[in-house]
């Protein structure tokens, strides 16, 4: 757990009782252990007999539309980016079965939920329209000119 960067607050020996576990995305972007919901069921794939028996599979729920601590610009990239896996609700469901333990598909749960956090948290640059270089509008009437002497021979005259 320690390298997705989880920390608990309010750990120390004067907190009062209150401990959060932290989930750190960015530099100023964290979302507490509390907002993420997991449910284990049973996962396709790899593992013999045991597969039918134990829930390896888990499925991380975050609510990304009344997550208190994500800026409203994150907030709204995220649920462009997360497309599927987005509910009607506003609800962000990540499902991991990659591995057969339920800490390990856990971490790579938390960990996709984390990446996808982090996508959503990068500003796009804003495109700055360019003009047409000289050169390029040059060639471009040299190819129409080509184009239209190849239609205008095209043509013919009938002799009757």
């Amino acid at each position: 757990m320690v390298a997705l960067g989880l920390h608990v607050r309010g750990a120390g020996a004067h907190s009062g009782g209150n401990r959060t576990a932290m989930i750190r995305i960015t530099d100023t972007i964290a979302i507490g252990e509390d907002e993420i919901a997991e449910r284990f069921i049973r996962a396709a794939g790899p593992g013999g007999q045991n597969v039918n028996k134990v829930a390896s599979a888990v499925q991380l729920r975050f609510d990304v539309r009344h997550s208190p601590r994500l800026p409203e610009d994150v907030r709204a990239r995220l649920m462009r980016l997360a497309g599927r896996r987005l509910t009607q609700d506003g609800v962000l469901v990540v499902t991991a079965q990659r591995f057969r333990t339920q800490e390990r598909n856990r971490d790579d749960a938390i960990a996709r939920l984390v990446e996808l956090i982090q996508q959503a948290a990068v500003r796009p640059i804003p495109r700055r329209p360019t003009r047409p270089t000289a050169g390029s509008r040059e060639r471009r009437l040299t190819a129409k000119k080509r184009r239209s002497g190849v239609k205008s021979m095209r043509g013919g005259q009938f002799d009757e």
